[in-house]
């Protein structure tokens, strides 16, 4: 797994940025089995960048906090089953890893939810990583109980990290 990190806007972090999505990644792979070498790309912004890419992508002017850009499409999540796409589209020729997926954060978004919700700037940022994961690995939240399955993964993903909404203490 490769996971690359655009800080787009020198977003300042006082925990190391890159460890804790690298860890979040593979922690979602592991519990989802995914059977693929992956290779995910993540992107920090601001709400100005990130409603423009909504707009552009979404047609939904405003800013959010992140969006999901899967490269693999699922029948049925975390299913990793190609069908009748080509592995050879799935693939990137430079690092010869399946391209997961692209996630775009907006830093101001991570902030301002951390003080709303009362944890860490690390908690919500590795919780929105998470969530867009599990969106590259094929769950949605459209209905009450594909919402109930993502926040339940989430939970066990975060409370294996050991990153939980009680981590206030750490920035």
């Amino acid at each position: 797994m490769r996971v690359y990190i655009d800080n787009a806007v020198e977003a300042a972090f006082d925990f190391d940025h890159e460890a804790v999505a690298n860890d979040v990644c593979r922690a979602v792979l592991e519990k989802e089995n995914c059977p693929f070498d992956c290779e995910i790309n993540i992107t920090i912004t601001d709400d100005d960048e990130i409603r423009q890419i909504n707009r552009r992508t979404r047609d939904i002017d405003k800013a959010t906090d992140v969006l999901s850009f899967p490269g693999m499409f699922f029948e049925s999540p975390a299913v990793f089953d190609v069908g009748d796409m080509e592995m050879s589209d799935l693939i990137d020729p430079e690092s010869g890893l399946i391209v997961l997926g692209d996630i775009v954060l907006s830093f101001d978004r991570i902030k301002k939810q951390a003080l709303e919700y009362g944890h860490s700037i690390k908690r919500e940022y590795a919780f929105l990583i998470t969530h867009s994961m599990l969106h590259l690995c094929g769950y949605d939240h459209m209905t009450e109980s594909e919402a109930a399955v993502m926040e339940e993964r989430q939970r066990l993903i975060l409370d294996g990290l050991k990153i939980t909404r009680g981590d206030n203490n750490e920035q």
